[in-house]
């Protein structure tokens, strides 16, 4: 059987705002039926890191979109087409459209492609989202924070990507929506489709993730299997709390109480 083939991979990637470099020869790899994560505190870079692997700020370094070098010329919308999407934190949903026109904005680079499968692709979208489906006739604006993040993975979802980009998906979420968009993000890798997450809240993102990186100031500071960053001092310490283990023990224990 052969490996599953790398969907993005980023090498020696210096990322600079003006004269600053932000971002200092990152290295970062995604493989087909996968979830790594990116965690890290506040200003580390990791959305910097997500806008750059998008397209959406200049880089330098390797950068591989499915198989294909980034030239540093790429548009974004090259990118959408190959497979590629991002819902970023703000998740900048068009407040005054319906639900379901959101959605169906997010099947456009597809359409343009003459490709007339948007309908199927909602439907579709509205299994994995119920609660989409029950509010598609209302206004973004109106929608909870939960609901909005729902939204907004929808509408990239529309684009049928190979590979998801999320970032801080569980920014702002009540505990139990925050459970649910983390049950989404596995139930998606299930569906075939790949995802790299980033966020601030590290629990949660190395239970669901196969593979995480910690980024510190700019710089990759440790990677490995998610079970064994998840056990790492260093984490534990600066990320999970000093009793990490003993918490989530904890918190289990009453969840099955």
């Amino acid at each position: 059987m052969s490996d599953p083939a790398v969907l993005l991979e980023a090498r020696e990637l210096c990322v600079f705002y003006g004269a600053v470099e932000v971002l200092h020869r990152v290295r970062l790899r995604i493989r087909e039926h996968e979830i790594v994560t990116v965690i890290g505190p506040n200003g580390a870079g990791k959305s910097t890191l997500l806008s750059a692997l998008m397209g959406l700020l200049p880089s330098r370094g390797e950068v591989r979109h499915f198989g294909s070098l980034d030239t540093g010329f790429t548009q974004t919308e090259s990118l959408v087409d190959r497979g590629l999407g991002l819902v970023p934190e703000r998740r900048e949903l068009f407040a005054e459209m319906t639900v379901a026109d959101n959605l169906l904005l997010g099947a456009f680079s597809r359409y343009r492609r003459g490709l007339r499968d948007h309908l199927n692709t909602l439907e579709q979208v509205y299994r994995i989202f119920p609660r989409l489906k029950e509010r598609c006739t209302q206004t973004a604006g109106l929608l909870s924070g939960g609901e909005r993040q729902m939204l907004a993975m929808g509408r990239a979802l529309m684009a049928k990507p190979g590979l998801l980009m999320l970032d801080e998906p569980s920014l702002g979420l009540s505990p139990l929506m925050t459970r649910e968009i983390f049950r989404v993000v596995t139930q998606l890798r299930e569906q075939g489709v790949a995802v790299l997450l980033v966020e601030q809240n590290a629990r949660a993102a190395l239970k669901v993730s196969d593979y995480g990186y910690v980024l510190e100031n700019g710089e990759i500071s440790l990677e490995g299997p998610s079970a064994e960053l998840a056990d790492d001092p260093r984490v534990i310490e600066s990320y999970l709390g000093l009793g990490g283990k003993s918490k989530s023990a904890t918190a289990t224990q009453g969840e099955t109480a």
